[in-house]
């Protein structure tokens, strides 16, 4: 309730959160774009493989020439300018640096970004959620070690689902399901960069002039974004998935909580506490009057009759049981609010969500027949989508995380609609996040969880 007026209490004292920021593409530009009007904030530092694109956004999102002008991160710091450059590792390594917001995109190299920043005493804020979807409980374990704060990013959709869970239990209330919206149909998961734009609701000429990536985009339509922050979610929440993955119910959002409920009363929730998304689409492809597609939700239960007519008096829209209600926002605002994480990490020491055990995992899943020597690439192309499984399922089938699953070989046949395993992929072993991913499983199997301090 007073992150602004902390932040302005720095701004006062001369003692703005320093932080940097590694990527600068499309969720980066976004956060940029508030960053100048946030006070009690300095970003010293962007690192990026491409420093003139990152220049480029800056100006987009309208920063001034001169304000991303120092020529090194000292110079940054003594002039409280922005330093653009490629070196992320002189960014983490840098004494004077308190925050590092990752937000590559690549899991890959955000758990090794990750694991440097903890090593140098850094708190992150984990925007590519695809590695916190693939290591997460490891990464909230060493940052708990290295005495700093992991969180997920305020802005996207799993972070605001926390909060809303966060809020609903605090308040008191059992949570029964919670959630983001989606467009989908079972087609869907075929799709291929190549079918999303038809699918997705645009003209591959609106796609050009927004510079919108087919294959990210792809990631969002197939399922593997859905499954992806789900499984953040259910790590953090405690949350967990139906046996059978994800389902896509269709509900508007007044219907939530009539959907949102389990199946013996007449919902299609496999149990209470369980995640799922809900999609904006009928199942014969028509759209729902007032969705949820870019939303989130939580959906909890008044388990007394003063409860229940607490709700009817304020005129809380429940399920006809009088049980069940829900709370939402209709959108999120992406990299636009990134910035309440910075604040809370850095002015609270308090995460805005972070994987507190192993209960979910999201599997690299064939689209199509697989066969040996084919390379497979990854969330949103053309070979693999993402399915949301539980924890203990996964395991049990040796499956590959989806975020493993990009430029590495197939060496056995994998038919379509089933998981990718181990077995069936040449893993580059030497690979710090497969190394990482493994010690993780190996710290599942041997304790039975993952669990840390919230």
């Amino acid at each position: 309730m007073n992150l602004y007026a902390k932040l302005c209490q720095r701004e006062a004292d001369g003692k703005p959160l320093r932080a940097g920021l590694i990527g600068a593409g499309k969720f980066g530009a976004m956060y940029l774009a508030q960053v100048p009007k946030t006070p009690g904030l300095h970003l010293a530092g962007i690192a990026d493989l491409s420093p003139a694109n990152a220049r480029v956004n800056l100006e987009r999102v309208g920063w001034s020439p001169e304000r991303h002008a120092a020529k090194s991160l000292d110079d940054a710091f003594r002039s409280r300018l922005t330093h653009v450059g490629e070196d992320w590792r002189a960014l983490v390594s840098d004494p004077r640096i308190d925050i590092v917001v990752e937000a590559t995109g690549n899991p890959i190299a955000a758990v090794e970004h990750a694991l440097e920043a903890f090593r140098h005493g850094k708190h992150v804020v984990m925007v590519t959620v695809e590695a916190d979807a693939m290591c997460g409980p490891l990464l909230a374990r060493r940052a708990q070690e290295a005495g700093v704060v992991y969180s997920l990013a305020y802005g996207d959709q799993p972070a605001l689902i926390c909060d809303l869970v966060d809020w609903a239990r605090a308040a008191g209330f059992s949570v029964v399901a919670a959630g983001r919206g989606h467009k989908w149909l079972p087609h869907f998961a075929q799709s291929t960069p190549e079918t999303v734009w038809g699918y997705y609701g645009l003209t591959p000429e609106q796609a050009r002039i927004g510079g919108l990536n087919p294959k990210m985009f792809n990631s969002f339509l197939d399922g593997s974004k859905p499954a992806i922050e789900s499984t953040a979610v259910c790590n953090a929440t405690g949350l967990t998935p139906a046996p059978e993955g994800l389902l896509f119910p269709p509900a508007s959002v007044d219907d939530i909580p009539f959907v949102m409920r389990p199946r013996d009363e007449g919902g299609h929730l496999h149990h209470k506490g369980q995640v799922e998304v809900i999609s904006s689409l009928e199942t014969d492809g028509r759209a729902i009057p007032y969705d949820i597609r870019f939303g989130v939700f939580v959906v909890f239960e008044g388990d007394t009759e003063y409860i229940r007519r607490c709700f009817t008096e304020y005129g809380v829209r429940t399920d006809p049981s009088g049980r069940y209600a829900c709370l939402y926002k209709r959108w999120h605002l992406i990299g636009l609010e990134v910035g309440i994480s910075v604040a809370s990490v850095g002015v609270r020491g308090e995460s805005t969500g972070a994987a507190t055990g192993f209960r979910a995992d999201v599997v690299a899943t064939a689209k199509r027949d697989l066969k040996p020597g084919e390379i497979l690439d990854g969330e949103g192309g053309y070979t693999v989508m993402g399915r949301l499984m539980r924890a203990e399922d996964s395991l049990a089938a040796g499956a590959l995380s989806l975020g493993l699953a990009h430029d590495v070989k197939l060496v056995r046949p994998v038919r379509a609609g089933e998981p990718v395993r181990w077995t069936d992929v040449a893993a580059d072993e030497t690979s710090l996040a497969v190394r990482l991913r493994r010690e993780m499983e190996e710290l599942f199997r041997r304790e039975g969880s993952l669990v840390s301090a919230a």
